[in-house]
């Protein structure tokens, strides 16, 4: 292409810009100070263009522009590249095409299995936790990425993939898996904690959920379920319709659930159905720092009605709707439109104003009975406020990972798995769930006498 064609496209596509912008909205139009800004724009892309020490990838640029566009606005807005909004479309969906394993990376940069999902073709395949996966389709993949790795192993159900696997104690081989059609299980952990108490975990809410909460209630009541406790601890949210339809499994009578409201958008209420089916079953709902979004929806809405009593720590304060926009080439933009509200009136968003502030109200160790009167901004604050350091919550969460791998190698019994030989640890107690099962417990024993 010519130089006088090169500057003649970068002048179209600066007008081009301009118009656009400029159409979005009539104040736009008349404001002189806002047409400089995008002229800015578009002369530091000519510059680049045409002048840069080397020839600049144009498409890098463009993302570049619009990933520093939308960070000045909030943590949550994102401009989203073709990759990023493919996997964020396999999250709200709720599974995808796959082996079916959960990995994360080891201190000697191999994937490590950390647990198969069960009925996968990797759990049926006989794949252990602690595999180390060293080659994918006969490439080494030592020091890979998590991400890179994702997705060597993701594809479209049907076809398959060759890993080679470590295991201790055994030479490496060779396994040719057929992907599968894995779902992302949300609910999780389903148990009965005495002969009363039923328990159940949502990680996220994404479009499976609700059919995988019927089903855990379905299984609890079964084993003779009176009472619940629903973990929503390090659960992140996610879409705005199945943390309502939660809702409407414990609240009914028209009740109001959450209402959201935006500067373009105006007040938008979410009700509860005329009854719900477990409306009468007594509940607490256990929440920490990572519980954010659509979780606290569900803590606020239970406590607003005072249909469970919420027990942990404050939430998150994530309580901002983002709407997801097509953009050219199969990028999205994810924009923050709109904010939660609880029933009572509540902001669940905290401040993001001041965010050394809030890291620092965020490590308070502090019990309810703080001397400080300072108040954490947005978020749900339990009814029983127990406070847990990170230590302990990291401590917890290997527990839980220990006793998967622990189950995971009793199902493959089959295989040569070499056994501890370690003394088992004392058991590290969940004083937020401890907590909830007294207060459940307490509950049956008044309804007793």
């Amino acid at each position: 292409m010519s130089r006088k064609k090169k500057w003649f496209l970068l002048l179209f596509l600066s007008l081009a810009l301009s118009v656009f912008f400029l159409k979005l909205d009539p104040i736009i139009a008349a404001s002189d100070d806002i047409y400089s800004q995008i002229k800015i724009l578009s002369q530091i892309l000519v510059y680049v263009r045409e002048s840069y020490v080397e020839e600049p990838d144009m498409k890098k640029l463009i993302y570049g522009a619009a990933h520093g566009m939308i960070k000045t606005l909030d943590p949550y807005s994102q401009f989203m590249e073709p990759k990023v909004a493919k996997e964020m479309k396999v999250h709200t969906e709720g599974h995808f095409g796959g082996l079916g394993i959960r990995i994360s990376s080891s201190q000697d940069g191999w994937i490590t299995v950390v647990t198969p999902i069960p009925g996968t073709p990797a759990w049926k395949m006989g794949i252990l936790p602690e595999d180390k996966i060293i080659k994918i389709e006969g490439e080494d993949v030592k020091d890979i990425s998590l991400d890179d790795a994702v997705e060597k192993l993701r594809g479209k159900p049907g076809t398959k993939v060759t890993i080679t696997i470590f295991r201790e104690g055994m030479d490496p081989f060779d396994l040719t898996v057929t992907r599968g059609d894995i779902p992302i299980i949300t609910v999780t952990g389903t148990k009965m904690l005495t002969d009363s108490i039923g328990y159940l975990r949502i990680t996220e809410m994404n479009a499976k959920t609700i059919e995988e909460l019927d089903k855990a209630l379905s299984k609890l009541t079964k084993e003779g379920m009176k009472s619940l406790v629903v973990d929503l601890r390090n659960d992140p949210g996610g879409l705005l319709n199945i943390a309502v339809d939660i809702c409407k499994k414990f609240v009914g009578e028209n009740k109001l659930i959450v209402y959201t409201q935006g500067r373009k958008f105006p007040k938008r209420e979410y009700r509860a159905d005329s009854s719900a089916p477990y409306a009468d079953m007594p509940m607490v709902v256990l929440v920490n720092r990572g519980s954010a979004s659509g979780a606290e929806i569900v803590a606020g809405c239970m406590q607003d009605h005072k249909r469970a009593v919420i027990i942990g720590m404050q939430t998150f304060g994530k309580g901002s709707v983002q709407s997801l926009l097509p953009l050219e080439k199969d990028a999205s933009l994810r924009l923050t439109t709109q904010k939660y509200y609880t029933p009572s009136g509540k902001c669940i968003h905290r401040d993001t104003s001041s965010p050394d502030e809030e890291e620092k109200e965020s490590r308070d160790e502090t019990t309810a009975e703080s001397k400080t009167e300072k108040k954490p901004k947005g978020g749900i604050t339990p009814d029983i406020v127990i406070n847990v350091s990170r230590e302990t919550e990291i401590a917890l969460r290997k527990q839980e990972f220990a006793k998967e791998i622990a189950d995971a190698k009793d199902r493959n019994k089959k295989y040569d798995v070499k056994k501890s030989t370690e003394p088992a640890k004392e058991e590290l107690k969940d004083e937020i769930l401890e907590r909830g099962i007294q207060i459940l417990t307490a509950r049956d024993i008044l309804i007793q006498q």
